[in-house]
């Protein structure tokens, strides 16, 4: 494809691709002929025992875990591994990528920028009308305790470029080269039931919760079923508030 042609974000991060480079749980290594993508976890495996994909199968990758549960996050960290892609040139690549990761490649080029496009929670929140207003009524400790759960490593291989209160930034080594620009559709809607819970809380007095793992695909609630008791980043929720409570007074 002629160089003019290519997308300016496309063309950035082929650039970058020296030998090899980490893009989420994808590496993607530079050949004579292209580029070849590869699950991280394959990374010293022989080609000839990975499962060659190509087109929508790609896209069907991206869908599924290993265990076979919908993947409604495409940066959970839980791609299944077992396969490879070919990628001829640039553009082989950008598909590949965006069937896995979708928008990344756009996001991380605009993450380079000075300026980059970054939504706080704060401003991305004062937006939402009906049933999502109450997410903005979470004050800085609160809100910051449920960014913290919700993008938490064990969910999420975005590194998170925005704040609330004085929640820092993710660092590029705790998650990956993806920025997450602005809230997801997936915080704002475990926001809002964390909201309720407080609200609740504040009204009756919760029994102490058993908090058992909350790492993905370990619990048998759905990821994005925020009513079960058991899904995995209520239950982190639940432990940054203990946390919290336990931490001792700075005087």
């Amino acid at each position: 494809m002629p160089a003019e042609n290519l997308n300016p974000a496309l063309a950035a991060l082929a650039a970058r691709i020296e030998s090899e480079l980490l893009f989420g749980q994808v590496l993607i290594r530079r050949t004579s002929g292209g580029f070849e993508l590869r699950h991280t976890a394959d990374g010293q495996a022989e080609p000839a025992g990975l499962r060659l994909l190509a087109g929508l199968e790609i896209r069907h990758l991206a869908q599924f875990s290993s265990r076979g549960a919908f993947r409604p996050l495409k940066s959970a960290p839980n791609l299944a591994a077992g396969w490879r892609i070919v990628a001829r040139d640039d553009r082989d690549l950008g598909a590949a990528l965006d069937h896995l990761y979708p928008g990344a490649v756009a996001d991380w080029f605009a993450a380079q920028a000075a300026q980059s496009p970054v939504t706080s929670y704060r401003q991305f929140t004062s937006r939402q009308t009906g049933m999502y207003r109450i997410t903005t009524l979470l004050d800085d400790a609160v809100a910051g305790r449920m960014v913290h759960a919700c993008c938490h490593s064990d969910f999420c291989l975005k590194r998170r470029l925005w704040t609330v209160g004085g929640l820092a930034s993710d660092e590029p080594s705790a998650k990956s080269l993806i920025p997450c620009l602005e809230p997801c559709a997936i915080l704002l809607e475990f926001a809002r039931k964390v909201a309720r819970l407080e609200q609740q809380e504040r009204r009756e007095a919760p029994p102490s919760p058993s908090v058992p793992s909350c790492a993905a695909d370990e619990t048998p609630a759905a990821e994005c079923d925020f009513d079960a008791p058991d899904n995995p980043r209520r239950l982190r929720f639940v432990l940054e508030k203990q946390g919290a409570a336990v931490k001792p007074a700075l005087g």
